[in-house]
């Protein structure tokens, strides 16, 4: 039995998937915000987990950041996370191999194997949820780059910034003005709250558009074009076969059809013929890949 775990921003999925593949257990709980919270939360988790399932299994996890040779945890939003062991210390608990990688990564392996861009060479998977993420599947590979950081766009400047984009809200990166910045759900809280003079969630916010609320409106059009400009300037550089949506922003209605209309605007071709997608395997995407890190039967 493979285990796949999700440590997300705001929850933690576990799943546990049987030898062709299908899901046996299913679990997810609230995700703490500090270290040893963390800790004590994926060892629950995987006790839960294997409760359920009745046996013990291997366990994948995706992270948001990367683990470095070293095995220490870098470039994480949840930056709780930053600096600390987090495979060796839960190999240390759960007295097993834990295999760590990219949150974004796992997503992408698991849409270009089996989801929305299944049989495509080049797919370039993205994470639109608590941070902005990205993962890069070539011929059914993950690329992690020499540096651990092979599709982080989340952390590149938002492409041809208006003057009112200017400098950009802060990031927790130490920048200003990142992609992540503009296209999380917390990015478009903000952009709402400073436009409208109004707070609002991002679920209220989209179903305010739904509704014909002028300022709603307003935001997701603003959102729409942010997130085209920065697709764009990924197919300028990469010119994937498809760019799948996941995280929760990637539930906006018709978000990947409006932002491939107006991808023509901003891409460096005479044609655009990557497809943008939703993804197909929904929440459970990421931990499936997360799943997947380990072959069957292999421990």
């Amino acid at each position: 039995m493979r285990i796949g775990i999700d440590l997300g921003g705001t929850k933690i999925e576990a799943i546990a998937l049987a030898d062709r593949g299908e899901i046996v257990a299913r679990t997810r709980i609230a995700t703490p915000r500090a270290y040893v919270a963390t800790l004590d939360a994926l060892t629950e988790i995987v006790a839960e987990i294997e409760r359920l399932a009745g046996e013990r299994g291997s366990i994948g996890i995706g992270i948001p950041g990367t683990a470095t040779p070293a095995g220490l945890v870098k470039n994480a939003n949840s930056t709780w996370l930053i600096g600390e062991p987090l495979g060796r210390d839960l190999e240390a608990r759960l007295g097993r191999p834990v295999r760590l990688k990219n949150d974004a990564n796992c997503f992408a392996i698991s849409e270009a194997a089996d989801g929305a861009a299944a049989g495509a060479d080049v797919v370039f998977g993205v994470i639109l949820g608590t941070g902005v993420g990205g993962g890069i599947v070539v011929g059914g590979r993950a690329l992690d780059g020499p540096n651990l950081i092979a599709g982080e766009w989340g952390h590149n400047p938002l492409p041809w910034i208006s003057a009112e984009e200017v400098p950009g809200p802060p990031c927790y990166c130490g920048r200003r003005g990142c992609i992540e910045t503009f296209l999380s759900g917390p990015g478009l809280e903000r952009d709402f709250a400073e436009r409208s003079g109004m707070s609002a969630t991002s679920q209220s916010i989209v179903a305010g558009a739904e509704r014909g609320d002028v300022q709603a409106l307003a935001a997701m059009g603003r959102y729409h074009d942010r997130l085209a400009r920065a697709l764009a300037s990924v197919i300028n550089v990469l010119d994937p076969t498809v760019i799948v949506l996941g995280g929760g922003m990637s539930n906006v209605p018709a978000l990947a059809e409006t932002v491939s209309a107006l991808l023509p605007q901003y891409v460096f071709s005479d044609t655009v013929v990557t497809r943008v997608v939703k993804n197909m395997h929904g929440d459970s995407s990421g931990v499936r890949g997360a799943a997947w890190l380990w072959a069957v039967g292999e421990r």
